[in-house]
């Protein structure tokens, strides 16, 4: 059932900063100081990183910075489920986000138009409610661009059946729309920084080849290990219908870059998929 409901922020002041001019400023200052590689060609997938900013906000802001300034009507943030499994996908039934920085409304419109695939999605709280991987990646994205509407989903199941099978569903909804997807994921979790590196530069190599067939062939084999694999998975496949022809990853590293303590690290990437000029 579709409500009113404005979904509140659920890790301000934990993940990010609660008093909106110092978050404003904090982002700023990371989308300052990063200098992405050039990206010839129109954006339509990024994969940003879901910790605290003090730990992962340099990394997102490498791709926030290629999207700054520019015109999308409306995001689609997917991310993992860490606080509930479902079978399924869950597209939230509200009207409407809320960070510090403001309310961001659902792309209403958008959300009807999924209505024809509720074999894949369901339109529910279900996932939402204390979510982090997806909140994180809104003020960066009102700073970014100030204007959007958002599609929020969070993937209760990131199995591959689910991960394509969303990704064929956005391909459809999305095709000759003006939008932007964004997968929330981090990388491998509390390894030494040697063998972090080892795993997650294995996922990197295969972003870059845009391989999402062996990348979720590897994290269902445990090879590899993000997260958010689903979410990834399924915007480079959606990427890739919607008229992507390359990948590239912007940045990686982990969170002992920001504390300092090599034993136990989180990975974490910034990557876009684009259509080249």
């Amino acid at each position: 059932m579709i409500t009113n409901e404005i979904r509140p922020p659920a890790v301000a002041g934990m993940f990010y900063e609660r008093e909106p001019v110092r978050l404003k400023n904090h982002i700023k200052t990371f989308l300052d100081e990063v200098n992405p590689p050039d990206i010839k060609g129109r954006i339509i997938g990024l994969v940003s990183p879901h910790a605290g900013y003090f730990y992962s906000g340099k990394t997102a802001a490498f791709g926030y910075k290629l999207i700054q300034n520019e015109k999308y009507d409306t995001v689609i943030v997917i991310s993992p489920s860490h606080y509930e499994y479902f079978r399924g996908v869950s597209v939230y039934n509200g009207s409407a986000y809320q960070t510090p920085l403001g309310i961001v409304q659902i792309d209403q419109d958008l959300r009807e138009e999924l209505k024809d695939y509720n074999s894949v999605l369901e339109f529910s709280k279900r996932g939402h409610g204390r979510e982090h991987a997806l909140e994180v990646q809104l003020p960066f994205l009102q700073v970014a661009l100030s204007e959007f509407k958002l599609l929020p989903i969070v993937m209760g199941d990131q199995g591959k059946d689910f991960a394509f099978s969303l990704a064929e569903v956005l391909a459809e909804v999305l095709k000759n729309k003006n939008i932007l997807m964004v997968a929330s994921s981090d990388l491998s979790h509390y390894y030494s920084h040697d063998i972090a590196n080892s795993l997650d530069s294995r996922i990197e190599k295969l972003i870059n080849n845009y391989d999402e067939e062996t990348l979720i062939d590897e994290l269902e084999e445990e090879k590899v290990q993000a997260c958010g694999g689903g979410p990834i998975v399924t915007v480079m496949r959606a990427s890739r219908l919607l008229g992507a022809d390359k990948s590239k990853v912007l940045y990686r590293n982990d969170s002992s870059e920001a504390s300092g303590d090599k034993h136990q690290v989180v990975g974490y990437l910034s990557a876009a998929f684009y259509k080249s000029n």
